[in-house]
């Protein structure tokens, strides 16, 4: 699916329930009260951040494709081959990352185990041009991208052509 540099430490897949046309990593610990101007983030950038939870937004409202590879490092790889393209960061001090959609139940949400920090997070999305018309079908995928970092500003890598 994509090249890096280097190797992930963890790698997995699993389809997400993107309700509202979105899903969350978050740390375990942190509250899921979304600041006031979260969905305007969303709609024009895909992404929405606020300490300890970064929303990403999706083309489809329902379950769309996710794929979370963990790095030991900054990994490089090539954005030209997707539509958007965001980073983030992420502070963990519970170690756990926790994904899901806005409406799953948290206690029952996938986990990432990772050492407690501050980690950065790029978001590459992919398909997000080939919705049905009724916006139910799709090609729309998601691929998340984590590593140590210190904390810095949100990023747009690359914006797609129709925001």
């Amino acid at each position: 699916m994509f090249q890096f540099n280097v190797k992930s430490r963890i790698s997995f897949t699993l389809n997400v329930l993107a309700e509202y046309h979105q899903f969350y990593l978050q740390d375990e610990q942190t509250e899921t009260d979304t600041p006031d101007d979260w969905g305007e983030q969303l709609a024009t950038q895909m992404i929405a951040v606020d300490p300890g939870i970064i929303g990403i937004a999706t083309a489809r409202n329902m379950r769309v494709p996710l794929r979370v590879d963990l790095f030991d490092v900054r990994p490089n790889g090539d954005i030209d081959l997707w539509d958007h393209v965001t980073e983030a960061s992420l502070d963990v001090p519970s170690g756990q990352i926790v994904i899901a959609g806005s409406m799953d139940y948290i206690p029952d949400a996938k986990r990432l185990s990772v050492a407690p920090g501050s980690y950065r997070v790029r978001v590459y999305y992919g398909g997000l041009d080939t919705l049905s018309e009724d916006g139910l079908e799709g090609e729309d995928q998601y691929y998340v991208v984590i590593w140590p970092e210190k904390n810095s500003a949100p990023e747009i890598l690359k914006k797609w052509s129709s925001l």
